[in-house]
């Protein structure tokens, strides 16, 4: 996922006029309904669900793509992992071990579900600057401590990566080779130790700048939430799509469907 999640979070789109507390809450609740689904055909209605809701963020497909790619690449080991260690009768034996399509069927469900949640996630947090989002879910009586360590660690990174890159620039200058000898282990040991001694020592130096400037445990900041009616209008279609979603799974509507598939 790319760690700028909210590089395009200037685009006019019905998501970006909405307002954050209303949509983190009204996405949050679709987001756990999807993560409780357990039937295929209600996850596949979830995930055109969250792609529906990408394309109304408008956000560029690339964005989405290059974020996606790398979650798809972790998942799809599931594919292999659960058919062939999932309890039941084998369909049949790959290199002596058992496939089980139960197994391939409660990989498929993860998958999509993890999907769609992630996608949702994108709709959510890319259509408005980070720290907004933030400050919403501090409005939203999130713990401010978990707030704030989501903002700090979302900023820091980058300048983690950046104090990372400038190492390595610095060590190539030097003249050092990447190799598979003991050298190299030493040399990439002393790096990392390096790497955490100036985070830490950064952090330190970042604390007591924060205190200096009158820092007592909460975020401040100059944004003013303002909800219509509109932003209810969306919030309550998205509860009644997560609802309808739980309903027909949890009453069994789709258990004729799921019994001819695989």
């Amino acid at each position: 996922m790319p760690l700028d999640i909210d590089r395009f979070s200037h685009v006019e789109s019905p998501f970006q006029r909405w307002d954050p507390r209303v949509k983190i809450f009204s996405l949050g609740l679709f987001v756990f309904g999807v993560a409780v689904l357990k039937t295929l055909p209600a996850a596949l209605l979830a995930f055109f669900l969250a792609v529906y809701f990408i394309r109304l963020s408008g956000l560029p497909f690339d964005f989405i793509y290059n974020g996606m790619k790398w979650i798809v690449f972790f998942l799809l080991p599931f594919f292999i992992i659960l058919p062939l260690s999932y309890p039941g009768e084998a369909a049949f034996h790959i290199l002596g071990i058992g496939f089980v399509w139960d197994g391939f069927r409660l990989a498929t469900l993860i998958i999509i579900k993890a999907t769609s949640i992630v996608l949702t996630s994108f709709a959510i947090f890319g259509s408005a600057r980070f720290d907004v989002s933030m400050i919403a879910l501090q409005h939203l009586k999130i713990p401010k401590i978990l707030v704030q360590m989501l903002l700090f660690t979302y900023r820091y990174t980058f300048v983690f990566i950046e104090e990372m890159r400038r190492m390595q620039i610095a060590m190539k200058v030097r003249g050092f080779v990447m190799k598979s000898d003991v050298n190299t282990l030493k040399v990439m040991g002393n790096f990392v130790g390096t790497l955490l001694v100036r985070s830490f020592e950064r952090s330190e130096r970042v604390y007591k700048a924060m205190l200096s400037k009158g820092y007592q445990g909460e975020l401040h900041s100059m944004v003013r939430f303002q909800s219509d009616k509109s932003d209810f209008i969306k919030s309550g279609l998205v509860l009644v799509a997560a609802v309808l979603l739980l309903t027909l799974d949890f009453s069994g509507a789709f258990t004729p469907a799921v019994k001819g598939w695989f």
